[in-house]
């Protein structure tokens, strides 16, 4: 099949899901989510993923319908029955169904689950990733994984009108991530990353390449670093989900990075050689 869909019990594809209008996802954004993507229909890093979403929800005192082995095993299931090796695995859990009212508590159906697996793709290593820098003004509880993503979707649009691939945020000085990715710098051979607060999602690709490079012997700092450090980085890359190590070589219309070819290969193999691993694939140059 071309994608298959999940909502409160109920299996279809897509385009024919029926939503409530009352569903607090629609006027609140009250829910949280996790997504993550498959090579040979094997959701990548899913246990953690998954773990993430678990952990979202209870932050913002929802409990997933779902025990966590059944919603597992259904988006394992529904990875295999797309057509396409390539594609993307969602699941979202919204506070449930209940007349329009701010506070949660009393009248609402219970949480509502939804799950759904579309052909998409891993963004390619091979090529240059352009950049723009925008301040960051979203709320303070960036490190839970909320449906509200009103200012990414700006921040993506002013990309994409700039021509550009992502947007990378900044406080003050400070870089905190991008519009929907972590965004890290090598600097003298040591890979040099925000840390996990409340300004950041702690994103399961960057916890991956963290573990690689420290594996590889390549020196981590998981620290706050500056628009200044960035833009004299040696490399900048970004990672979310979809996006395995991509490196950025242009920032506001400027060349940037560049200077440790060697290295950023490295990292983008072992990316690489990870997802195909976990995929069941032979080893064989990234793409």
């Amino acid at each position: 099949m071309k994608n298959i869909a999940y909502y409160n019990g109920r299996i279809a594809a897509i385009e024919d899901m029926m939503i409530p209008m009352n569903d607090r996802a629609c006027y609140f954004a009250d829910g949280v989510y996790d997504a993550m993507f498959t090579v040979n229909h094997v959701p990548l890093s899913l246990d953690d993923h998954l773990a993430r979403f678990y952990r979202s929800a209870r932050r913002i005192d929802i409990e997933i319908p779902m025990p966590y082995d059944e919603l597992r095993a259904m988006v394992v299931d529904f990875c295999k029955r797309v057509d396409s090796p390539d594609a993307m695995a969602y699941v979202q859990v919204s506070r449930g169904v209940g007349m329009r009212n701010h506070p949660y508590k009393g009248a609402q159906s219970g949480p509502s689950l939804w799950v759904w697996v579309k052909p998409d793709g891993l963004d390619p290593m091979m090529r240059e990733y352009a950049c723009i820098t925008a301040e960051d003004t979203r709320y303070l509880m960036c490190d839970v994984k909320t449906i509200n993503l009103l200012p990414s979707v700006m921040y993506a649009q002013r990309a994409e009108e700039a021509g550009c691939d992502e947007t990378i945020l900044h406080r003050g000085e400070r870089v905190t991530e991008c519009a929907h990715s972590n965004v890290h710098i090598l600097k003298d051979g040591t890979f040099i990353t925000a840390p996990c607060d409340n300004l950041i999602l702690p994103g399961i690709t960057r916890a991956h390449r963290i573990a690689q490079c420290k594996e590889m012997g390549i020196p981590v700092e998981e620290r706050p670093f500056t628009v200044s450090e960035m833009m004299d980085a040696d490399e900048i890359f970004f990672t979310s989900a979809s996006a395995l190590c991509c490196r950025v070589t242009m920032i506001d219309g400027k060349r940037v990075g560049g200077r440790d070819t060697a290295l950023i290969r490295k990292i983008q193999q072992a990316a690489w050689d990870e997802a195909i691993a976990e995929a069941g694939i032979a080893p064989v140059p990234f793409k």
